[in-house]
């Protein structure tokens, strides 16, 4: 159902005008339309397959998702197709045009077609048959060579991401979408086909995994013995993570799927997670969380320029995926860890009130790489490419006062984190009206949002540009107003 830039793109156009030069009152209607043209743009000319990159130039003939691509592929890793999808998602739920959801099945639909035979996705799906021929997708026929490409991808929020989306989408499209609902439901068997007997997940998962008990011992994390280096393998994808959210965003598309489906199932599984990171906290001096754990339930090394070590980053996350297990089940064993795990977060501030991503196992000493990547104690020649330091945001998020929380109150809480959590559908957006204004005035006569950013597909160089994450952004804001216009405000 294509868009029609008619009566629709005319009224949005007089309406802004009105809103910029004459400064009046926002009306609805006129916030409708510039949401209509937006979405408009992007479905009808910047999508591929129904499917999004990251960025665009100004005449879309460079693209890029994390690297520099093609007008044959899409990528799926956020903010591509499933982030652009559950913002069309929002904006039906706010305006009730079918013409949202049409644009959101459409996404949902090419995500299908990039669904591996392993249940998940990889980063990017192409179009072309030359690349396709080289994925062991779903929708096509097996392939044998040694050199298809099948793990699923879980790391950067790849399958968690398109995998929540679609399950959101097969709800709203009331489970008649046999192709969408059939890949969501795939999706999540081979999800948790893919958790360790000890409840973690991997970067990567491979397709129908088997488990031997005997390799995979259900113990608590421990330091590697005195005089024996960490584990250090070129594959550390296969090993037990906790690198950029991912279990937090595995939990995130097992609460959903709970509910969406009314399925014990995948509660349970989330509450095997939740037993993961109880039994991966690490024991005193330094009873927080690492990035990585190898087999042995002991810190290891992924990257070259992550060390086995105790993480600021990762462990602040940690705490607040624990949080939200406690909301939704209730069980306060999830609480227990906080307190030791605070505490030595707050000992580990470095002097300027930061925390260091990594610290040195029992010496607590921060960890540091140089330029060429040799592991140091310095911080004076470090990397620019990746956060050595990281915000220290403990105390911002409320920890201390869960365990006092009455039952009305968690609630509350558990209604906030639903919408905003798991059954997110974009940022939040604060919907207030000098927001609006400039949303719908920075948006040009074609329907488009255009900023200058550095595109790599440019060489690094700024252009003027589209980008996937602006369009989200201001979808939300759009959105959020609409929503509060139709509670009343």
């Amino acid at each position: 159902m294509g868009f029609r830039h008619g009566r629709a793109g005319a009224v949005g156009a007089a309406c802004l005008f009105l809103t910029v030069s004459g400064a009046v009152a926002l009306e609805r209607e006129e916030v409708e339309a510039g949401l209509k043209r937006a979405a408009g743009f992007f479905r009808e000319r910047v999508a591929t397959e129904g499917g999004y990159l990251w960025a665009y130039s100004e005449d879309l003939a460079l693209r890029e998702g994390e690297n520099a691509a093609d007008d044959r592929c899409v990528w799926v890793q956020p903010p591509g197709t499933p982030t652009v999808g559950l913002a069309y998602l929002r904006a039906w739920r706010a305006t009730g045009d079918p013409f949202y959801l049409e644009a959101a099945r459409d996404a949902g639909r090419c995500l299908v077609r990039g669904q591996l035979r392993g249940g998940g996705w990889p980063y990017m799906i192409p179009f072309d048959a030359g690349r396709r021929a080289k994925l062991d997708l779903r929708t096509e026929p097996p392939s044998k060579g040694k050199s298809v490409k099948r793990y699923s991808v879980l790391d950067d929020n790849t399958t968690q991401e398109a995998l929540r989306f679609l399950v959101l989408l097969d709800e709203a499209l009331g489970f008649q979408d046999a192709g969408v609902h059939e890949a969501a439901r795939y999706g999540l068997d081979k999800l948790l086909q893919a958790q360790f007997p000890n409840g973690a997940f991997p970067q990567v998962f491979q397709p129908d995994p088997v488990y031997d008990p005997a390799a995979y011992p259900v113990k608590r994390a421990e330091y590697p013995p005195e005089g024996v280096a960490p584990t250090h393998e070129k594959d550390y994808h296969v090993y037990y993570t906790f690198n950029d959210n991912l279990v937090r965003d595995v939990n995130r598309v097992l609460f959903a799927a709970w509910e969406v489906y009314t399925n014990d199932v995948y509660l349970a599984a989330a509450r095997r997670a939740g037993e993961f990171i109880l039994m991966a906290q690490m024991p005193e001096p330094q009873p927080a969380w690492a990035q990585q754990y190898d087999f042995q339930m002991r810190p290891c090394w992924a990257r070259k320029f992550e060390p086995a070590a105790v993480t600021g980053g990762e462990s602040q996350h940690l705490l607040r995926a624990l949080a939200e297990l406690y909301l939704v089940t209730g069980d306060a064993r999830y609480l227990e860890p906080m307190p030791r795990a605070v505490a030595y977060l707050k000992r580990s501030r470095l002097p300027d009130g930061r925390l260091a991503r990594f610290y040195e196992l029992r010496s607590n000493r921060p960890l540091y790489f140089t330029r060429d990547y040799r592991l140091c104690y310095t911080d004076d020649d470090m990397p620019t490419h990746y956060a050595f330091k990281v915000d220290y945001g403990v105390d911002e998020a409320g920890l201390a006062e869960l365990p006092t929380l009455t039952e009305a109150a968690r609630g509350r809480l558990r209604d906030r984190f639903r919408l905003q959590g798991y059954r997110s559908l974009g940022p939040g957006g604060s919907g207030e009206e000098a927001a609006v204004t400039r949303v719908l005035k920075g948006l040009d006569g074609r329907g488009r949002w255009v900023e200058e950013r550095p595109l790599k597909a440019a060489a690094g160089k700024r252009v003027k540009a589209l980008s996937c994450e602006t369009f989200v952004r201001n979808l939300a804001t759009l959105c959020a107003y609409l929503e509060r216009d139709a509670n009343g405000r």
